[in-house]
């Protein structure tokens, strides 16, 4: 009787539960992720299901009405509200973060700063040799793929929309192209702050490091900010999910990610 009361319950609550669905960014997902697990544990009858697949993925969700939030690390482009709005989705946006798109390379490499013009040159096949920017050997170009916001926010930044090498080797993550830069003594790519670790090495770009320091008092030329997108005003669970994202518990989650909080 105690085991059918329990399973009772059980069914209960799973027909009651809160659901909540985000998806988008790889560059916002360990923030995403993070605060998921944290609500989940002060919310019980909360359900949130959390997954990458790139900046585009997520919008692309959000007006298919197959997320609730999409995470992004570039804003919409006007296209897309325009096919949002087409399909009665009206985009509204969260800033929950900020970034700088850190530029790295193999501990091993010699060099420990470069300019955005060589970046560029390098990223558009005009620079093939790291002897050209005092390091030896060929260099392996590293990129995200192009559903990424990390690429595109990438490719205005850095590259001024200047079309990306044939020869460079298309990523879907950050955390492939750390691991990939990692393992590559001539590699060179481009990752969240969130993503840096020992076995990379960030270099200063234009003379600056970025850093939580550089990013806030916007002196790193890569930084850009995090959002979370939401169908109109974010009403129930979205809504106070957003919220403890935006509290001080949420942008500590932030910062422990490795990010920079906009509070």
């Amino acid at each position: 009787m105690k085991k059918i009361t329990a399973l009772i319950l059980l069914l209960v609550v799973g027909l009651f539960a809160q659901k909540l669905t985000i998806q988008g960014s790889t560059t916002v997902l360990p923030i995403a992720q993070a605060a998921a697990e944290a609500y989940m544990d002060n919310n019980p009858d909360a359900d949130i299901t959390v997954r990458g697949g790139g900046s585009g993925t997520g919008i692309a969700a959000l007006i298919d009405g197959a997320t609730d939030i999409a995470d992004a690390s570039r804003p919409m482009k006007d296209k897309e509200i325009k096919t949002a709005r087409e399909k009665g989705v009206d985009p509204v946006a969260h800033v929950v973060a900020r970034d700088g798109i850190a530029v790295v390379v193999h501990p091993d490499n010699p060099i420990n700063e470069i300019s955005i013009d060589d970046i560029k040159a390098i990223y558009t096949g005009e620079i093939s040799r790291w002897d050209k920017v005092g390091g030896k050997g060929s260099i392996v170009v590293v990129s995200r793929d192009a559903a990424s916001g990390t690429f595109e926010a990438f490719n205005e930044l850095a590259l001024h929309k200047a079309k990306l090498t044939d020869g460079a080797l298309m990523l879907a993550s950050n955390l492939e192209i750390a691991r990939t830069v990692a393992q590559t003594p001539g590699a060179i790519g481009y990752v969240g702050l969130g993503y840096l670790t020992d076995e990379i090495k960030a270099l200063k770009v234009n003379g600056v490091l970025p850093s939580e320091a550089t990013v806030n008092d916007e002196s790193y030329p890569l930084a850009r900010p995090l959002y979370m997108y939401t169908s109109g005003n974010p009403k129930g669970l979205a809504k106070t999910f957003i919220d403890f994202v935006m509290s001080t518990a949420g942008q500590q989650i932030v910062k422990e990610a490795g990010f920079v909080p906009v509070k």
